[in-house]
């Protein structure tokens, strides 16, 4: 969940403008995100952890202009991808609990990759009383 996820942003200039791009830049860098050139082509890349780009994607999103839709709408297909990475390993758990009541503990820590203690509780806050 805590994996760098890139998302490649092709003529990024061409299509918002330099003006606007500069503004996305500081709006990235607010939300721990890195929005920069590739190399010295003219393709961009934003760069930071999949919850930190969806909320950069959902600023761009609240602000009134038409100029983001590009923007918003390239990066609502690239997490698309990485949707996994969206929920908290907390919420991942209960889910497949709830999905499959005779997952293993075992099949648990191969599917998110969290700890033994990690699938123990959430086992334990899924359970019925």
């Amino acid at each position: 969940m805590n994996e760098k996820v890139t998302i490649s942003l092709p003529a990024l200039i061409h299509r918002i403008g330099r003006d606007s791009t500069n503004q996305a830049k500081v709006l990235a860098r607010l939300h721990s995100c890195e929005l920069k050139r590739v190399r010295r082509s003219r393709n961009w890349a934003v760069t930071g952890e999949a919850m930190s780009i969806q909320s950069f994607k959902e600023q761009l999103k609240s602000q009134t202009s038409s100029e983001w839709i590009y923007l918003t709408k390239k990066l609502e297909t690239a997490l698309l991808k990485h949707a996994d990475k969206l929920e908290p390993l907390s919420a991942k758990l209960a889910r497949l609990i709830s999905e499959n009541d005779n997952i293993t503990l075992a099949e648990l820590i191969h599917l998110t990759d969290c700890t033994l203690s990690e699938a123990r509780s959430a086992r334990f806050n899924a359970e019925p009383w």
